[in-house]
């Protein structure tokens, strides 16, 4: 129970940062304001589903997922973050993704991340039980003049099992709000 409260509290300074970072650098630019809505930054919650198991037969299940990505201005990089929360166990996911404009507004993407996987509980987590490099391609849609996106990906977790079974595949969805 310590370890998952260190963990979500390890979670919260990252989220906190990153809004304050995201939240800085609006204030910081002197623009002139526009009516319009803000793509790229987003926080969302959302399910996700394990697809593999362990040896033992552990791992597939469902649980909750909090969500977030900070795109880096002027590059093609963001920095995403998902904590998976449900069935005794936690992980949390951060990536850095290369992203791919879909479309003319410069807003929806496609994606492919790379980072680590981190967890802890009793129970494998939908990306397994141990610490693991993780390969996460996906996409969002931001709704047109609204500050509402929705997103999907998955997550390759490589040799992600205590007791053996290989790559743990995990698939996430929800909505977020942007900032």
């Amino acid at each position: 129970m310590q370890r998952l409260q260190k963990s979500l509290l390890g979670f919260g300074a990252i989220t906190t940062l990153s809004l304050t970072i995201g939240i800085g650098s609006n204030l910081i630019e002197n623009k002139p304001a526009q009516a319009q809505a803000a793509y790229g930054n987003y926080v969302g919650v959302g399910l996700s589903g394990g697809l593999t198991e362990d040896n033992n037969g552990d791992g597939r299940q469902l649980a909750g997922v909090i969500t977030g990505r900070y795109k880096l201005p002027n590059t093609p990089l963001s920095v995403r973050g998902q904590a998976f929360i449900g069935g005794g166990s936690f992980a949390f996911v951060p990536t850095v993704s290369y992203d791919f404009l879909i479309n003319e507004c410069n807003c929806n993407t496609i994606y492919l991340g790379l980072g680590g996987a981190f967890t802890s509980g009793d129970d494998p987590s939908p990306v397994g039980d141990r610490t693991s490099i993780v390969l996460q391609p996906g996409i969002d849609y931001f709704l047109p003049n609204s500050n509402t996106v929705i997103f999907g990906n998955a997550v390759f977790a490589l040799d992600a099992y205590k007791n053996g079974g290989g790559t743990a595949i995990s698939v996430q969805g929800g909505v977020g709000l942007t900032f």
